[in-house]
């Protein structure tokens, strides 16, 4: 079996990083969310902004503050974050629940006004993310960045965004299905290779 992935105590073979002894959040979030593609602008945004966030951290520390951002950030409707002023800032930076991040907090109000460009662009962040949908990548290879993640990271950031350098933005696809990046043998690879087949490109 590969290094990449260990036995879980029901048995299956999961992605390693998933099985953090005490946060079965991990697990769950691997087993129902991470890699199967998306295709709603909410999700898309918020997904970006939280890579945003975990720049530095762990996705652990993250997703254990998930619920704690939505309710801080409108639940990531973009229009609202655009709108966001300085009493937002100073709210959020007061909120324990959250990473009191200046440049973070800005970033991510500042690209949900890039994000609404990008929609009348585009039609939808969908439709603009899923044409850097990334296929054929070595599956036994682990990545920090792709051919892919750098593309779509120069498109964001000619488009004025922030905090979304290659890294940020890999993350980004593996986690919204443009790459899928479940271990071979993990009980996640097919899943979500059934998930994408049954997928259709946004337009």
């Amino acid at each position: 079996m590969s290094d990449r992935l260990l036995q879980a105590p029901d048995g299956q073979w999961r992605c390693r990083w998933c099985e953090t002894p005490g946060f079965d959040a991990y697990r769950h979030y691997h087993d129902q969310e991470w890699g199967y593609p998306v295709d709603d602008d909410r999700r898309l945004f918020e997904k970006l902004c939280l890579e945003g966030f975990q720049s530095g951290l762990s996705w652990r520390t993250i997703l254990a503050k998930r619920e704690a951002f939505r309710a801080a950030f409108s639940h990531f409707d973009i229009e609202r974050v655009a709108r966001f002023d300085e009493a937002d800032i100073e709210r959020l930076l007061a909120d324990a629940g959250i990473v009191r991040h200046r440049g973070k907090i800005e970033a991510a109000i500042h690209n949900a006004g890039r994000a609404l460009a990008l929609q009348q662009e585009a039609g939808s962040l969908a439709a603009f993310f899923w044409r850097h949908e990334e296929t054929g990548l070595p599956p036994h290879e682990v990545r920090g960045a792709s051919d892919g993640s750098r593309t779509l990271s120069k498109a964001l950031k000619q488009r004025g965004w922030k905090f979304v350098g290659p890294t940020t933005v890999y993350a980004f696809m593996q986690a919204m299905g443009l790459v899928n990046d479940h271990a071979p043998g993990c009980i996640g690879r097919n899943a979500v290779d059934r998930a994408r087949a049954r997928f259709r490109l946004p337009t």
